[in-house]
């Protein structure tokens, strides 16, 4: 993971510093690399891989709106947050799909939580899951599950590209698939909350409605809460 940190403000961007390295000590987490920049042209320019970036907006030369757009470009999966002492950039930033946006001085407590639900996030785009079947082992990203689904005694794995016939339960990928992104809708199915077009009380449409899968009365409430959780976390 690389976490990049771009302000103009040095002073800032070194407490921003100091702070992520304190969440990922009293996480007990592998410290990730984390480079600061002070303007967006040095930024764009880094042609390393960004995970995370931390994007004040007012700078000299590129503002911060426009590094934002030209990332999630390269990038769709980048996470970044927005800290920034103007508010009035709220409406810019979020056209780009920003995940946060944080107001200066940056509150630590704030900043941990976010940090936390953007971790999760990136580890579910980055983790690769290996897909057991009677032909062989097939890795794929878990962000390119659909979903998992029992059918008579069988397992199938349904992603973008493809389906696999599991030699395992669907126990197994319950303990498999335990990110956030991930909800068991039915006794028979697990969903990527990623790929919900529409859903009402017995049905979730998937990838506009190319897929359904059921959904149990019971677990309704749940299920809403968990999405609408998880697309407030992808904002």
């Amino acid at each position: 993971m690389r976490i990049l940190i771009c302000d103009d403000d040095l002073e800032i961007a070194e407490q921003l510093n100091d702070t992520l390295n304190l969440f990922f000590q009293n996480n007990f987490l592998k410290l990730p690399e984390i480079v600061i920049y002070d303007n967006g042209e040095d930024l764009l320019a880094d042609s390393m891989d960004k995970d995370i970036v931390f994007l004040d907006i007012e700078m000299p030369g590129l503002n911060g709106i426009y590094v934002g757009n030209e990332l999630k470009n390269k990038n769709p999966n980048i996470i970044i947050f927005i800290v920034t002492s103007y508010s009035e950039y709220l409406d810019d930033a979020m056209r780009f799909h920003v995940f946060r946006y944080l107001s200066k001085p940056v509150d630590p407590n704030r900043l941990f939580r976010n940090l936390k639900d953007a971790i999760e996030l990136y580890n579910t785009t980055v983790t690769k899951i290996p897909i057991e079947t009677k032909n062989g082992v097939y890795t794929v990203p878990a962000s390119d599950i659909v979903f998992a689904e029992t059918h008579g005694h069988k397992t199938i794995i349904h992603t973008l590209k493809q389906d696999y016939e599991s030699i395992h339960s669907m126990r197994h990928w319950l303990e498999v698939l335990k990110m956030p992104c991930f909800f068991a809708s039915h006794r028979s199915f697990i969903i990527n909350l990623k790929y919900v077009s529409n859903f009402d009380h017995t049905l979730i449409h998937l990838c506009n409605d190319r897929f359904k899968a059921y959904l149990t009365r019971r677990k309704y409430t749940g299920f809403k809460d968990a999405y609408l959780l998880y697309l407030e976390s992808t904002r």
